[in-house]
């Protein structure tokens, strides 16, 4: 939910289409659906919620019509799933699961079961939902985590406010985890009263009900508004018990998160290298710099949902925005830490069950800074990002419930058995192998221009989140959004950077830091010698070489190597020019002789940065360059593959028929 949003609480609008609806199959209209809840972050985050539709269809092997389930699938995303996301299952298979043995029916044991119920050879696993979406005796099911409903559901006193919010409208069940005894409760109240159109689950969410997929929608976004204007209107509290420390301004923000999030990427990527994501939103700010940030934070987020994404709490950071004494904090980084990683493995040796997963990575995932905002750090951009958003999630949570009562957790052993449940690390199995990139922030230099454009695709793909800089802003922007397309949002960003001079380097490298959450990658493929017979050449030509080409390599170079040598786990610098910067070409002696110098320079460099495992190696390409060549080159020397060479120019040549 946006800073502005959890503020005034503005009612979710109704964005059904009937004219768009109409032209759908059932099916489609449970996608269209789907993508509409999914899109809106005050309704479900990435990967969260679930929905479905019970929907007649052709049995392939008897020809006869049969009631098949369609559900999200395990692991899918409403905003974005398609058909291939969702598990479709013999409804009757499904519910003839309930006659099975009560202690059976209750375990564990039956998820596998699920697969047994699969239509037409669906191959999506389907999620420990499926039972609550099927047994529910309505044709369509949702079940989200907006933000004020979870409120309500992990105030102290949430039952009771689900009746004075919802009358007879909507149900009560306390909390309990996932699973085919959740569907049965559910099923039984659904039943026993029909006037009922949904459910709030005590510190998870709500499921809601109807027999079309428009009335299921409508249904699930009023439910939602109710609670929206309920909660606007009974507020008894100052968010947080008011503020007690100012935020510093943007710009300082910037520099403290730049600090903090080298320092803790260089200690917390010891196991797995960790993508950092800074977030200091209004709702983040309000939070950090409040009275009651340690109490709240200890308390740890409810939601499932949340932890899972977020581990159970943060990690709140000392520093102080009245001295900004941010150099204070890195000095007890390493104590902090290892506090938490003790705090962690306690926490998993108190809790373990004799068939619990080996414990994970003990380090904190989200840290709160007072006057500057979040960081959150993961395997990978996206999830880094993901965590982020979730942890805003569970501020919305705590400051509503705050507001009406006592934001309460479920218990620690709860937490622990969601957290380490072997059907969870039965999904977190199937995720799908990371890229070869993937944790690791690239910087392109001269990223709007052709070659450049092709490195940071080449790059993305991957799995590197890109920074594009360049002085050419609208060129910029196109390549950022082409590349957003067709890598995902995490892909890349665009920062405008002059190359020549060193205080827009520094801070275009800052914001580039920022942005891809960390930086082990430095391109430079900036600036374009001009040729000029040598009695020609101009001194300013010369300075414009020597500056855009010589001067601006350094400058990004130096950057690059500076923020390498701080995160301690080595890094990669590509310089890419033209194929004559050795053996030099007529007409051409200013530009080769500022090409030159960047190769020179990388040789020189890659002595210095064997030491801290920074290697530098140089691209030559002839003319015309041929881009993909010099972008698989690029990606080779920025990857492991090429992790023993240091100090190397790798010469592409151009075709004969084209030279």
């Amino acid at each position: 939910m946006s800073g502005d949003a959890s503020r005034t609480h503005v009612p979710l609008p109704d964005l059904w289409d009937d004219a768009y609806a109409a032209t759908l199959d059932e099916p489609g209209r449970l996608i269209y659906r789907s993508n509409l809840l999914g899109a809106d972050l005050r309704i479900t985050n990435y990967g969260g919620g679930n929905t479905s539709a019970k929907v007649d269809e052709i049995d392939p092997l008897t020809g006869e019509k049969v009631k098949v389930l369609w559900v999200k699938g395990s692991g899918g995303d409403l905003a974005s799933i398609t058909r291939d996301g969702f598990a479709t299952l013999y409804l009757d298979k499904l519910l003839s699961l309930k006659n099975r043995d009560r202690a059976f029916v209750v375990s564990d044991d039956i998820v596998p079961l699920f697969d047994q119920c699969a239509f037409n050879l669906s191959p999506r696993a389907p999620s420990i939902e499926t039972p609550s979406h099927g047994l529910i005796p309505h044709a369509h099911v949702d079940h989200v985590h907006a933000d004020p409903i979870i409120a309500i559901a992990t105030c102290d006193k949430a039952e009771a406010l689900t009746r004075e919010i919802y009358g007879d409208e909507i149900g009560f069940v306390p909390w309990q985890r996932l699973g085919f005894d959740l569907g049965l409760k559910l099923a039984a109240i659904a039943e026993e009263n029909p006037r009922l159109k949904g459910a709030v689950l005590g510190n998870h969410g709500l499921v809601t009900w109807g027999e079309t997929s428009k009335a299921c929608y409508q249904t699930t976004l009023a439910m939602i508004n109710k609670a929206l204007a309920w909660l606007a209107a009974n507020r008894k509290r100052a968010a947080f018990g008011g503020a007690i420390a100012g935020s510093l301004s943007p710009a300082e923000r910037r520099e403290v998160a730049a600090t903090l999030m080298t320092a803790i990427r260089k200690r917390v990527s010891a196991g797995q290298r960790k993508i950092g994501h800074f977030i200091d939103s209004p709702e983040t700010l309000e939070f950090v710099n409040s009275r009651d940030l340690k109490p709240l934070a200890a308390v740890g987020t409810s939601c499932p949902d949340h932890f899972l994404r977020t581990k159970i709490r943060p990690l709140v950071l000392p520093f102080d925005p009245a001295t900004n004494n941010v150099e204070a904090v890195v000095a007890a980084l390493d104590g902090l830490l290892e506090a938490y990683r003790g705090d962690y493995a306690a926490y998993y040796q108190r809790c373990k069950r004799p068939n619990s997963p080996a414990m994970r990575d003990p380090n904190a995932v989200i840290y709160l800074v007072p006057g500057v905002g979040m960081l959150s750090f993961a395997k990978d951009k996206p999830t880094a990002r993901v965590a982020a958003e979730f942890y805003v999630n569970a501020i919305n949570v705590m400051r509503d419930a705050e507001s009406v009562g006592k934001y309460v957790a479920i218990s620690e052993q709860e937490a622990f058995d969601i957290e380490y449940w072997i059907l969870e690390e039965a999904k977190l199995q199937r995720l799908p192998k990371l890229k070869s990139l993937a944790g690791r922030g690239a910087l392109v230099a001269g990223g709007a221009g052709a070659v450049g454009r092709a490195i940071a695709a080449r790059l993305a793909s991957e799995g590197a989140g890109v920074a594009l800089v360049d002085v050419d802003a609208a060129s910029l922007e196109s390549a950022v959004a082409d590349l957003r397309r067709r890598f995902g949002k995490d892909a890349a960003t665009g920062v405008a950077m002059d190359a020549t001079r060193e205080s827009a380097v520094e801070t275009a490298f800052r914001d580039a830091l920022l942005a891809c959450g960390g930086i082990d990658i430095v391109v430079s493929a900036a600036g374009d010698a001009a040729a000029a017979p040598f009695e020609d050449a101009s001194l300013e030509l010369w300075r414009r070489a020597i500056a855009t080409v010589a001067t601006g390599g350094f400058l990004a170079a130096r950057a690059g190597y500076r923020i390498m040598k701080d995160q301690g786990a080595g890094g990669s610098i590509v310089f890419v020019g033209p194929a004559d910067v050795e053996t030099a070409s007529a007409g051409a002696a200013v530009a080769c002789a500022a090409e030159g110098a960047e190769i020179h320079l990388a040789r020189g460099l890659a002595r210095e940065g064997a030491a801290h495992r920074i290697r530098v190696n140089a691209v030559s390409a002839g003319a015309p360059p041929r881009e993909a060549e010099i972008a698989e080159a690029v990606a080779y020397f920025a990857s492991d593959r090429s992790a023993g060479c240091t100090g190397a120019v790798l010469s592409i040549q151009a075709d004969k028929a084209t030279a």
